[in-house]
């Protein structure tokens, strides 16, 4: 879950009646302050040394610059999984350890270089962990006033060094011992929104972005000097001031997934949602530009190149946040886009023009409300109920293996009481999900598998086998080829963050949000085949 309770207490609460959670779909965060290097090793409660050395990589947020989510090099399959046991646990502790509710307190993908697991938590404090034993090396401890929230922040490492963001600053750290390199706190005005995304470094620059700003140019998407941290290039998600939007004076756009940087020159955000609710977007309709969309920028100047809107005058919340992936399909080198209005869309990657769209996830028919307001053909009445919900759809990040891209959607019908609502906050069925698998070239569903829980772990793909986490804290695994769980593994608690795969090594942020008996206990818990 990747919103905000700090904007307005209405806006994206959803109170899951059948899943008894309380959960949110979207927004931004707070302010921070007093971050520094300390070596105290009082939350670690790391195992003993296994007998082996552990090793493989993880080394970047979806496990390679394309966003694969492709955990080459695991030693992983249906003919060992099963042999998954604990090697070690890292629970955090004091402030950290309450969370933030309630989303928990890890929600980023870890990332694993040089037999170090380093992440970072909702309070932007980050850790490197042996990645044998998930001892301590050191931490780099945030003290700030207010807890971030609810992220799913994170950090990038290249070149020996770690780079992150706290909800207004973004900084440099050495990866060997985590002393600051640099700290770079004037990069957001006021309306500009707050840091809640895990960065992609690529070619000596930063890539990050600002969640729903609630000025004229809504969020922000920018590129930093990965030596400096100075600035490279700004550029704004929303095009002008929009009657809708600024009536609620809520934010737009902005983006909360690690960009694209590809090879071609270019860096490709995937873009969230505008703030609206469907009085408004009836009658005020405009595009909104460019909310709800990819955005493919040259990477050296931040100029746009093209983009693709995937649901105009959106008022459902429906964000094309994932992290865009990049592929060759057909011989066409392709962009790969999803989001929370439950559609993965396939995109030339020159020049943006869609090549197929999918649904995926449940749909009950109101999938075009938005583009009939824009079109002025509306004639919405309340109550009525969307499926996707404002939850999803698509919530976490696809995985490509092959020739098949891996969809992990939720599905939660919810409904609007009244058309004054930002979003609806009425649930209106179960809680479930599904994990799907597309053909890369045609869009086609080779296979669907219904889940009774909300799969909130991004898909991960290693060898023939698909990995999810659902939010009840189980580990899954199902098999590539035809959708069967070849392996289910029970987490000590709720688990809200993609996990990440290094050779024999399975890593996965238990953030803790939820228990069966209450109150979670975050935790990072490493499972390994012997």
């Amino acid at each position: 879950m990747r919103t905000s309770l700090n904007r307005r207490a209405a806006l994206g609460v959803v109170l899951l009646v059948a899943a008894g959670l309380l959960v949110a779909a979207c927004g931004s965060s707070k302010t921070t302050a007093g971050c520094g290097l300390t070596t105290s090793a009082t939350a670690t409660n790391a195992a003993a040394s296994p007998t082996d050395a552990a090793s493989g990589s993880w080394p970047y947020s979806n496990a390679d610059l394309a966003n694969t989510r492709d955990a080459r090099g695991s030693t992983i399959s249906s003919a060992n999984v099963s042999r998954l046991e604990p090697a070690w646990t890292f629970k955090l502790t004091g402030k950290a350890a309450k969370g933030v509710s309630p989303y928990g307190s890890l929600t980023a993908s870890p990332i694993v270089r040089d037999g170090v697991v380093y992440l970072q938590d909702l309070d932007s404090n980050v850790y490197a962990l042996a990645l044998a034993t998930g001892r301590l090396r050191w931490e780099y401890r945030c003290d700030q006033p207010e807890q971030s929230g609810p992220g799913p922040n994170g950090v990038a490492v290249v070149d020996g060094t770690v780079y992150g963001e706290t909800p207004t600053s973004a900084f440099a750290l050495t990866a060997a011992t985590g002393r600051t390199i640099w700290v770079n706190g004037n990069l957001l005005s006021k309306g500009q929104g707050t840091f809640g995304i895990q960065p992609q470094v690529a070619n000596g620059r930063v890539y990050l972005a600002s969640q729903y700003g609630s000025g004229p140019g809504g969020g922000l998407l920018l590129a930093l000097k990965a030596s400096s941290g100075a600035v490279l290039w700004r550029f704004n998600t929303v095009v002008g001031a929009h009657a809708g939007v600024q009536s609620l004076d809520v934010g737009s756009g902005g983006a909360w997934e690690t960009p694209l940087a590809s090879g071609d020159g270019s860096v490709t955000y995937g873009i969230g949602n505008p703030y609206q609710t469907p009085a408004a977007a009836i009658a005020h309709p405009s595009a909104q530009l460019y909310t709800d969309s990819a955005v493919n920028l040259d990477a050296a100047t931040g100029k746009l190149r093209w983009y693709y809107q995937g649901v105009p005058d959106d008022f459902k919340d429906y964000d094309m946040q994932a992290s865009p992936i990049s592929a060759t399909s057909n011989a066409v080198p392709v962009v790969i886009g999803s989001g929370k209005m439950g559609y993965v869309y396939e995109m030339n990657a020159e020049t943006g023009k869609l090549i197929w769209k999918t649904p995926v996830g449940e749909h009950n028919g109101h999938d075009n409300d938005s583009l009939l307001a824009l079109q002025h053909k509306s004639k919405l009445r309340a109550p009525f109920t969307i499926l996707p919900g404002s939850f999803g759809g698509v919530l976490t990040n696809l995985a490509l293996g092959g020739d098949s891209l891996y969809v992990v959607t939720c599905d939660l019908p919810l409904t609007y009481t009244n058309l004054s609502e930002p979003v609806p906050t009425k649930a209106a069925g179960a809680a479930t999900g599904e994990v799907e698998a597309l053909n890369l070239a045609t869009g086609k569903v080779e296979w669907d598998t219904k889940l009774s829980q909300l799969p909130l772990g991004a898909a991960t793909v290693s060898n023939d086998l698909v990995f999810t986490t659902l939010y009840n804290g189980v580990l899954i695994a199902l098999d590539r080829t035809t959708g069967v769980i070849a392996y289910r593994g029970q987490l000590p608690t709720s688990a809200n963050s993609p996990i990440a795969i290094a050779g024999s090594t399975v890593i996965v942020p238990a953030g803790g949000a939820i228990t069966s008996k209450g109150a979670g206990h975050p935790q990072v818990v490493a499972y390994r085949v012997p």
